[in-house]
């Protein structure tokens, strides 16, 4: 409706406003390069302490059959794209080898910490890689991909899927747990295009509104898992996600 798309302008360039400092330093040249390196490793910390706690019970479930995708050898070897500061490490049953891959390597401290007390898993190697990106990796190599919080900033979800499905063996399994677009009637989804343009900036590339499921259904996947939660965090944007697992 052209009041409620007017409405979203003008409250987006209110936004902008209050986050002038953080748009003049992006045109600058200087923002990107300080989110990266300082403001978002530090922030995703502490938001990720906080929705750690609310999404907690969601991934104990999601990777409580993780054991069922062991390899024939026996061996479980889970591939983690966006690993950031480790979160996951502590769903992942003992003796399980995992390969950390992130676009940014500046997470070192938080992963350090998360490795440090998950000394029930073998930590294989870690890559500088995006998600779109995983030739380092072979096709087939790996029983599980992991994904969680990451497919919203990632350039492309397909070629990420694409990637996901070329590394997992035949029979493997993709995880994940994203946030996504709310219900378009609702005044969730009215706040989310709201804080797009700002949020973005902010959060590294973190797209607000992409209605992932979608993605997910047109991957080629032969059986797919996908549940639509809530994880109320307060003040923010992020409520509704899915949850999930694709097999290949």
């Amino acid at each position: 409706m052209p009041g409620v798309g007017a409405s979203v302008l003008l409250l987006r360039a209110c936004l902008a406003l209050l986050a002038w400092p953080v748009y003049l330093l992006s045109f600058l040249g200087m923002w990107e390069p300080f989110c990266r390196k300082v403001f978002f490793p530090f922030i995703l910390e502490k938001i990720g302490a906080a929705h750690e706690k609310k999404a907690k019970k969601h991934k104990q479930e999601l990777f409580r059959n993780l054991p069922d995708f062991r390899g024939p050898s026996g061996e479980l070897r889970l591939l983690e794209i966006g690993t950031g500061g480790g979160t996951n490490f502590q769903f992942y049953p003992a003796g399980c080898k995992v390969t950390c891959t992130d676009i940014n390597p500046h997470f070192q401290e938080s992963l350090a910490k998360s490795m440090k007390k998950n000394q029930h898993l073998h930590y294989e190697q870690f890559l500088v890689a995006a998600g779109e990106d995983l030739r380092q990796v072979p096709s087939g190599s790996v029983d599980a991909v992991v994904c969680t919080l990451v497919l919203c900033s990632v350039h492309s979800v397909s070629s990420t899927l694409r990637e996901a499905l070329r590394v997992l063996r035949p029979g493997g399994a993709f995880y994940f747990l994203e946030h996504v677009a709310a219900e378009h009637s609702s005044w969730k989804y009215f706040w989310q295009q709201v804080c797009y343009p700002t949020w973005k900036l902010i959060f590294a590339g973190c797209c607000l509104t992409r209605e992932l499921w979608k993605n997910l259904e047109e991957a080629k996947f032969s059986e797919l898992k996908i549940q639509h939660i809530s994880v109320a965090m307060p003040w923010m944007p992020i409520e509704p996600h899915i949850v999930g697992y694709g097999v290949k």
